[in-house]
């Protein structure tokens, strides 16, 4: 029995095996982007399980304190965005190109920049999380808070870093079932240990701070020990030389990721104070309820993106432009209908997830709830700005992928939380989600169409 289902695992996995250099039907892109959707939805599980734990077993104030500090937490890894994204856009083109040994010596640079800058993110996390925090708003029983959780997670951004990279290396490796995989495990470990050190053990805030780390650890440091040892995908850990210009390209390209990043953390910062202003500390806790539910969804965008983006800088590497224009018909197609979908999916769950999250709480409650069913309306649009700016990325135009993120993160979100509030309390911060989303979704199409000849997509 056990060899058979081995053996159909096995047929599974290797059914048919998907080279970055194929043509893409519906089925095929389906089936080559669905581990980097679940690694991205095992990813955003991370902080969700410690949302959950934290708020149900410790309290609401160390849970809005993990809300408060994590948008910091986020931003000292974001560096992994650049060289995860901007740097497997160049790897790709550059297979794309032929060019297999430079590949690698990429590869390799890449991943041993991250450890370094992964440390001294660290580093700046462990000795300035008090101040950083108290200069954000936060003080008392709030502030201590922050910094217990914040310090722990710090010691894990090398980590975090590597773990965000892998999941676009492994994809450009041509091994996006081992990505999923080795996500699976991180996420699960972080799950078990949750239930352990903060349901079972009463670590508090101290536990769910561990149960992350470890999990992070496992996830960036096994896929290390992978690419070092011999394998059969397209990468390979080797030495190098540094390439200031290719680190360069990789950073100007990824660039839109980790402005994405950046900006996400600063807008959550300043949806934090508004909501102080607006609603207290209840408006702090329902927004991290939003956010925790959020990720998982948007996930799902993320991770057909990352999973395309290979793809696409391969065939513009190789100059197909018929394969171009294939991706991004059937991507675009693929993503209205799951828009749809999730748009239906957040009204109908938003009463089951809020109860989940804050039922215990009669006031906050029905203040998540209605939030819920305001902000499920930006997944409409979500999708159509997250795939638009991966594109450009993927076809190492950083510009134009800068410019829809940072409208999307920055100037659309910023004006419509500063004025919306003015008109509509409240509900106008919900509502600035909603803005912000279907501007970079318009932004993304006008892009798309004006860049058509210049790309021959």
């Amino acid at each position: 029995m056990r060899q058979r289902l081995c053996a159909a695992c096995g047929m599974i996995m290797e059914k048919e095996k998907i080279q970055l250099s194929d043509h893409f039907t519906y089925g095929k892109l389906l089936r080559f982007t669905f581990p980097s959707i679940i690694m991205m939805i095992f990813t955003s599980i991370y902080s969700v399980v410690d949302g959950f734990f934290v708020s149900n077993f410790v309290g609401k104030t160390p849970f809005a304190a993990v809300n408060f500090i994590m948008p910091v937490l986020m931003m000292m890894g974001a560096v992994g965005s650049v060289f995860g994204t901007g740097g497997s856009a160049l790897i790709a083109k550059t297979l794309g190109e032929g060019k297999n040994e430079k590949a690698q010596q990429l590869f390799s640079m890449f991943i041993y920049l991250s450890i370094g800058a992964g440390a001294f993110f660290g580093l700046i996390g462990l000795l300035f999380l008090p101040q950083i925090a108290r200069m954000l708003g936060a003080d008392g029983t709030l502030l201590d808070d922050c910094v217990r959780y914040g310090r722990i997670i710090s010691l894990a951004t090398p980590a975090f870093m590597l773990q965000y990279e892998f999941q676009s290396f492994f994809i450009t490796a041509e091994k996006p079932h081992l990505g999923l995989a080795m996500t699976v495990v991180a996420g699960v470990l972080n799950m078990v240990l949750d239930a352990l050190l903060v349901a079972v053990f009463p670590l508090g805030l101290v536990g769910a701070a561990l149960a992350t780390s470890i999990s992070q650890a496992v996830g960036g440091i096994v896929p290390i020990i992978y690419f070092a040892r011999k394998n059969d995908s397209l990468l390979h850990l080797t030495g190098f030389s540094f390439d200031g210009k290719a680190l360069l390209k990789a950073t100007t390209n990824g660039f839109s990721e980790l402005l994405s990043n950046i900006s996400m953390s600063l807008i959550s910062m300043l949806y934090n104070a508004q909501l102080i202003h607006y609603a207290g500390e209840n408006g702090v806790a329902a927004y991290g309820v939003l956010m925790y539910v959020s990720m998982i969804f948007l996930a799902i965008f993320i991770g057909y993106a990352v999973g395309t983006a290979p793809v696409v800088g391969f065939h513009y590497g190789a100059e197909n432009k018929d394969e171009l224009h294939s991706l991004l018909t059937k991507s675009l197609v693929l993503i209205g209908i799951s828009s749809v979908l999730m748009l239906l999916a957040g009204e109908v769950l938003a009463k089951p997830l809020s109860h989940i999250f804050v039922g215990y709480d009669a006031d906050l409650l029905p203040l998540t709830l209605r939030g819920f069913l305001i902000f499920s309306i930006s997944f409409l649009f979500s999708g159509l700005g997250i795939y638009g700016s991966s594109f450009f990325t993927a076809l190492n135009n950083g510009l134009i992928s800068a410019v829809i993120s940072s409208m999307r993160t920055i100037v659309f979100q910023v004006i419509a939380v500063l004025l919306f509030p003015l008109i509509w309390g409240i509900d106008g911060i919900w509502f600035s989600i909603v803005f912000a989303e279907a501007g970079s979704a318009l932004l993304a199409v006008i892009m798309l169409i004006t860049q058509r000849k210049r790309y021959g997509y």
